[in-house]
């Protein structure tokens, strides 16, 4: 498993409407072929920031999968209008320390 990482800073004032255009753009990711699932996390210290999490069977599955599918030409359109700067987004893998 893969887990995608990313910082998302959303411009003053529009925090509500990411959110909601957020909610409508979650189903495209969800419907891409290695998609195991995805979470939001909202800054406590820094209203305006938000941590997007989404787990992939494969790096491939992100890269080429989601990147190059009608549905992330829709989620660009639904969401990255919002950020700023635009996100740095980084991919891990799970150390085996046992």
């Amino acid at each position: 498993m893969i887990l995608e990482a990313a910082m998302l800073q959303i411009k003053p004032g529009l925090t509500a409407a990411f959110e909601e255009s957020f909610k409508a753009a979650s189903p495209l990711i969800a419907s891409i072929e290695g998609y195991i699932g995805h979470q939001l996390q909202h800054c406590m210290e820094d209203d305006h920031k938000y941590l997007l999490l989404v787990q992939w069977r494969s790096l491939e599955d992100h890269t080429v999968g989601f990147r190059e599918s009608p549905q992330y030409q829709e989620w660009k359109a639904l969401l990255h209008h919002y950020y700023s700067p635009f996100p740095v987004v980084e991919h891990y893998t799970k150390v085996n320390l046992g």
